[in-house]
């Protein structure tokens, strides 16, 4: 059993496929899906941008990201989850976002409750793991920055 010190708080992030697993320290703020769309010429993978706190952030389709046909979520579930950005283009870009497919849930993951697991990887994926039994996605977050820079 793990000691409270090696626990990380952490959030699963529903998305098309799958979910994605993130630090709670990576995310800024969950806010209702309420986004302007992209330009038609935009690519796929940009679904639009977000108003927030005084800035414009360019929302991205994590499934688009990965290649896969992008999403939108429609009705009362759909969020979107603001991240802090830790790559190189932080100080121009210190947010981007991601489209949800659901609500994200907390919770709090000891080293014993999480494996590396092997299996296809997209371009957004990080690594494959198992948390409690379930799959779960830890993104590539450089890579999503250097998309969101792109479309800034």
């Amino acid at each position: 059993m793990s000691d409270n010190n090696d626990i990380l708080p952490c959030v699963i992030i529903p998305m098309q496929d799958g979910q994605l697993l993130l630090p709670n320290v990576s995310i800024a703020e969950v806010v209702d899906f309420s986004i302007s769309e992209a330009e038609a010429s935009s690519p796929d993978w940009l679904v639009g941008w977000l108003e927030w706190r005084g800035v414009s952030l360019p929302v991205v389709s994590y499934d688009a990201a990965n290649g896969n046909k992008p999403v939108v979520p429609g009705g009362h579930r759909g969020r979107v989850v603001v991240l802090n950005t830790i790559g190189q283009s932080h100080e121009k870009m210190p947010f981007l976002a991601l489209v949800t497919q659901g609500i994200p849930s907390q919770v709090r993951i000891g080293p014993d409750q999480v494996r590396e697991i092997e299996g296809a990887k997209g371009s957004a994926d990080q690594l494959l793991v198992e948390v409690d039994g379930d799959t779960a996605v830890i993104p590539d977050l450089e890579y999503l920055e250097k998309l969101a820079h792109e479309a800034a």
